[in-house]
């Protein structure tokens, strides 16, 4: 239902991009975000967009990542800019419709190195 991709190794100072694409039921999720979990952490919300286009970001992102959205193609893009060592992480889409059901992606890893 929601697939992730655009993960990779990068040097810090650089950038990826990550994209989600979403089909059949959540065409229409009331919420659609970046979570992420780093080794032996708790997975944390990174990003996410309401469907009134209001976008909330993690506090040590804000400034580097922006979070976006196409319509038409039912998509989201996480853009990461300036990435430092600790965003190293497993990156999760996720969406949430309107009955509260919560969907997962299968996770792309960012592995940012010093």
């Amino acid at each position: 239902q929601l697939q992730a991709s655009g993960g990779g190794l990068v040097q810090a100072g650089g950038s990826l991009r990550l994209s989600c694409g979403a089909s059949g039921k959540i065409f229409g999720a009331n919420a659609r975000g970046w979570y992420r979990q780093a080794p032996g952490k708790e997975r944390e919300l990174v990003a996410i967009i309401l469907n009134n286009g209001i976008r909330n970001y993690e506090n040590s992102v804000k400034g580097r990542f922006t979070i976006s959205r196409d319509i038409a193609k039912n998509t989201i893009d996480l853009q990461m800019n300036n990435l430092k060592p600790e965003d190293t992480a497993v990156y999760f889409c996720y969406a949430k419709t309107s009955a509260g059901t919560v969907y997962w992606g299968q996770g792309t890893l960012v592995t940012v190195s010093s």
